[in-house]
């Protein structure tokens, strides 16, 4: 049974390094120092939501749809997954408070995800 690969160590959570590759059909085995790709940083969670996002096209509306979430929280999981990635999530000018807090109270986003807008997180 094969296990997904770990990036970050259970002890100290450092990155982890590969250093063995093994072929299963002739069993040659490589030992080196391989590093991960970044997309191996990204939650399970996080990678299900790179996949459908990219089998919508990148259309938001189509994976509100797939996922039955909000924009603000598509919005929201698509910056922690840039942030993962190691990039500099880009700020919106101005929030409207009044927008958020109907939309928090109406239930179409949570407590956290309000923070997170109101904070332009």
């Amino acid at each position: 049974m094969a296990y997904p690969v770990i990036s970050h160590c259970p002890v100290c959570d450092e990155t982890l390094k590969v250093t063995r590759l093994h072929c299963s059909r002739c069993h040659t085995s490589i030992e080196n120092e391989f590093e991960l790709t970044k997309l191996a940083a990204l939650t399970g969670e996080q990678l299900h939501f790179v996949e459908v996002f990219l089998t919508c096209r990148g259309n938001i509306k189509e994976v509100e749809k797939e996922l039955g979430i909000s924009y603000p929280t598509v919005r929201g999981k698509l910056n922690d997954v840039v942030a993962s990635l190691g990039y500099e999530v880009k700020k919106k000018a101005d929030v409207d408070e009044r927008k958020v807090v109907a939309m928090l109270e109406s239930g179409e986003i949570t407590p956290e995800e309000a923070i997170r807008l109101l904070k332009d997180e």
